[in-house]
């Protein structure tokens, strides 16, 4: 599969704070804050997907501030540490 035909992991980043209940509109990906930004995050099936993610953040109206294609070792490190990070609280 080619780089950009298949399904991969995206981190998008918005300026603002969205809340959790805003995952049912992204199509259940994970939304978290971080400081004034939200980080949108997870697995979607193709470009198109992801096209229609950028869409839905241009329908809202926010600040698009980022976009990236994680590989699986990023996106498995970074729920591990979601994870630990959680755990620990």
């Amino acid at each position: 599969m080619s780089a950009s035909g298949g399904p991969a992991r995206y981190e998008i980043r918005v300026a603002g704070v969205l809340d959790r209940r805003w995952s049912a509109w992204f199509d259940g990906l994970h939304i978290s804050g971080q400081g004034e930004e939200t980080v949108i995050r997870g697995l979607l099936a193709d470009q198109p997907a992801l096209h229609g993610l950028l869409t839905k953040v241009r329908d809202l109206g926010l600040c698009l501030t980022s976009v990236r294609r994680l590989d699986t070792r990023q996106a498995e490190t970074r729920h591990h540490d979601q994870a630990y990070c959680s755990h620990r609280r």
